[in-house]
């Protein structure tokens, strides 16, 4: 397939290398107007009256915008849910603006616009608000318990949602069980962090009520559907433009409410208004993942099989429901996947909190529910005194059993079929890598020195491809070029590089001319755009498709203006010529004879153009899997954990740039170590976020990430036509279980149990006390 399978270099970096990345904040237009969002600096409290005299009698400001002014639709309705569920106890979303209460700190309540930044900034202090403040929640398992403040003063309760999953008998699991452990286990809340903040530009036609927006954004066409309800509005009268991205990670797949209001002001004042998040109101405004307590129990015999896992899981919701119910779904549905274990009950609450909303920072909440389970076999290799990756072993879902259908259903009620993998080849590929029946004697020899070195492992399965559909269309001009158009976004990850090696494989053309559109809503109507390692697996099967589709009709012209058989034809950068001759024909002529002349009669069979659309339709996820073996140094009076080195092995079927693939995956390694050892977003009991810029919030920098050594497996996956797996997230999912191990390890002598992430050197040495006592 040519292109296919090679390190390829990435189509977007000779712009972003040369300065010529356009983001949100590179546009400037005549006449723009610029924005701040005035934003609730308490975590509840009710709104009284807005006095914004003040703010509008600053020269420079033109306008200052509440619920009230906000159109009438805005008024009555609330931001849509787009991912609803029956589970959902109190589906609780935010007015673009607030009306009467606010339940986070960072809730937008006001829009300021003036001439600049500045003068917005200056115009937003000088508004006034009178606030009733009220008992807030910040704890979700508190929140729950009788007696705790409401995150919503109207609210019968604090339960968002309640999830019951029970696969088997897992009663009688427990009963015939040898042996018991329970784990209870807490993971914390973190961020995005992604490097270029949020951003919107909202430009209103001068001559008819439409808009164009640029925003930055993983889902284009989902923001449009909820602007389009929010105004009642056609669809021809909005487009949404997503320029490049300084990444996403999750959360700007979401539609927050200020943008609603944002369009409204546009609109309101016929001039382009400009908003950029800066990195204060990223920490207060911007989604977040997790809080999570667990309390889980495992059941396994003499000889280590597992016969059940079962417990609860109390998840912080937030303050309203941004993306329905799949962080904590994702993370029980992660938990028993890569291990063949016949019972399995969870009992999820989602508790409401008076802090920003949760939704999926990558993983989606499956490196949770790695975490989860990986501590709990660890447990189990402890109290059975055997090696932790023989119990690991003796448990994984074996190669032969593939394709293995789980009893377990995904959250859009589709059966769960791991479909292709060597689980246990992979976990041992990564311990060979590893060294890991060398690193007693190394680690004894070390303790001799006085250091503590750990090694731990860890297992993953990831879902990946959610359909049902991402459309592509390629399509070749009158010129002869080639050009792409998707609803799938580039946000850093090599997309579009993707999608033009994949057609430049079925057309025989170099991938550097041909030109790839995406996230653009006027380009093509459908989609759904970049989450849950999705892209490569859905428009890149519908892109592949397309492809093959224009391949086709090329041939089929070209044969008739030849004069040759099809099978006798070949595809060689712009043109079809006949296989060992000299005679052929450029794809411009190819297209002006299949476009056809008035008064003559087109080829026969042909349809008029050149192009093709398809919106390939995949119901079913593909499962990437892989191991990581991580070894640590730990420092016992200080309590700094040193990461030293990270071997990962990991299978996502056919490789379409492996230069792409280990960008992502080591991408992802970085992320969870940064999960594993130092992001850690902290509230008081008010709400109040305490962590408020990058000094307070710790992210893993080039000095913290160790080298990150890949191995290779591939197991192609019938599921597509491409037999790919997803991997923007993989590198995320084992890395902090496999740290926690490592710590675990080093800590022996002490008898440290680690049931928590993130681990700092604080929770170090409060561990080694407790195992001293």
């Amino acid at each position: 397939m040519g292109w296919f399978g090679a390190s390829i270099k990435r189509k977007e970096d000779p712009a972003f290398l040369t300065g010529r990345g356009r983001y949100v904040d590179d546009i400037a237009l005549p006449g723009m107007l610029h924005a701040v969002v005035l934003r609730s600096p308490h975590g509840h409290a009710g709104i009284g009256g807005i006095d914004k005299r003040a703010a509008l009698s600053l020269p420079g400001t033109h306008a200052v915008f509440t619920h009230t002014d906000l159109p009438e639709s805005m008024q009555r309705q609330t931001v849509p849910l787009l991912v609803p569920s029956p589970t959902i106890k109190q589906a609780l979303m935010p007015y673009c603006l607030a009306k009467d209460e606010v339940c986070f700190v960072g809730e937008p309540i006001a829009i300021v616009v003036a001439d600049s930044r500045y003068l917005a900034e200056d115009a937003a202090a000088l508004v006034e608000i009178d606030f009733e403040p009220l008992p807030a929640v910040s704890d979700c398992a508190q929140g729950l318990k009788p007696g705790a403040p409401l995150a919503h003063r109207g609210s019968p309760n604090n339960l968002g949602a309640f999830i019951p999953i029970n696969v088997g008998n897992t009663d009688a699991a427990f009963a015939q069980a040898a042996q018991v452990f329970r784990e209870q286990i807490f993971q914390h809340r973190g961020g995005p962090f992604f490097m270029e903040c949020r951003g919107m530009i909202a430009v209103p036609d001068a001559a008819s009520d439409a808009l164009t927006i640029y925003v930055s954004s993983q889902g284009p066409h989902r923001h449009k559907r909820v602007l389009l309800d929010l105004m009642e509005w056609a669809d021809h009268q909005l487009r949404i433009v997503t320029p490049d991205v300084g990444g996403g990670f999750g959360p700007k797949g979401s539609f927050y409410a200020e943008y609603g209001a944002l369009a409204a002001a546009a609109l309101a004042l016929r001039r382009p208004v400009k908003w950029i998040e800066d990195r204060r109101e990223h920490f207060v405004a911007t989604t977040q993942e997790r809080d999570q307590y667990w309390d889980v129990e495992i059941a396994f015999d003499e000889t280590a099989r597992i016969l059940g896992v079962r417990g609860s899981l109390i998840h912080d919701h937030g303050a309203y429901t941004a993306r329905g119910v799949n962080v904590p779904y994702g993370s029980v549905a992660a938990l028993p996947l890569a291990y063949d274990i016949p019972a399995y009950a969870m009992e999820i609450r989602l508790a409401l909190t008076n802090k920003v909303a949760v939704t999926p920072v990558r993983g989606a909440g499956q490196p949770q529910g790695v975490f989860a389970m990986e501590r709990l076999v660890d447990a189990m290799a402890r109290e059975l005194g055997l090696c932790r990756a023989e119990v690991r072993r003796r448990n994984l879902v074996a190669a032969d059993k593939m394709p293995y259908a789980r009893p377990l259903k995904t959250r859009g009620n589709i059966q769960v079929v791991l479909d292709s993998g060597d689980y246990p080849l992979c976990q041992q590929k990564a311990l060979d890598g590893a060294g890991w029946a060398d690193f007693p004697a190394r680690q004894q020899a070390a303790r001799k020195a006085g250091r503590y070195l750990g090694i731990g492992i860890a297992n993953y399965v990831e879902g990946t491809g959610r359909g049902p559909y991402e459309p592509v269309t390629v399509r070749i001009g009158a010129s002869g070029r080639i050009q792409v158009e998707s609803s799938a976004v580039a946000m850093g990850q090599g997309t579009k590089t993707m999608l033009a090696e994949l057609v430049a494989a079925q057309l025989g053309h170099d991938r550097t001319g041909i030109t790839v559109t995406t996230g653009d809503t006027d380009a093509i109507a459908l989609g759904f755009g970049g989450f849950n390692s999705r892209q490569a697996v859905m428009a890149g099967s519908s892109a592949h498709v397309a492809a093959l589709a224009v391949r086709g009709k090329l041939l089929k012209v070209a044969s008739q203006m030849l004069e040759a058989a099809e099978q006798d034809l070949e595809l060689d950068q712009g043109a079809v010529r006949v296989k060992g001759s000299d005679l052929r024909v450029s794809f411009a002529d190819v297209v002006r004879a299949a476009s056809g002349t008035p008064g003559y009669q087109l080829p026969k069979g042909i349809a008029p153009g050149m192009e093709a659309t398809e919106h390939v339709v995949i119901d079913p996820m593909t499962y990437s899997n892989g191991s990581a073996v991580a070894e640590v140094e730990v420092d016992i009076e200080t309590g700094e954990v040193t990461a030293r080195r990270i071997v990962f092995v990991h299978d996502c079927g056919n490789v379409i740039n492996p230069m792409i693939v280990d960008g992502q995956v080591v991408g992802g390694a970085v992320h969870g170590l940064g999960n594993a050892l130092f992001e850690r977003m902290c509230f008081d009991a008010g709400g109040q976020p305490l962590t408020t810029t990058l000094a307070d919030y710790l992210l893993p920098m080039a000095a913290e990430v160790p080298a990150i050594e890949m191995i290779h497996m591939c197991s192609p996956t019938p599921l597509n036509p491409l037999g790919i797996k997803g991997v923007g997230e993989s590198g995320v999912l084992p890395i902090a279980a496999a740290v926690a191990s490592a710590i675990e390890d080093a800590l022996a002598p002490f008898g440290v149990e680690v049931t928590q992430a993130p681990v700092s050197p604080v929770d170090v040495l409060e561990m080694i006390k407790r195992g001293n006592l």
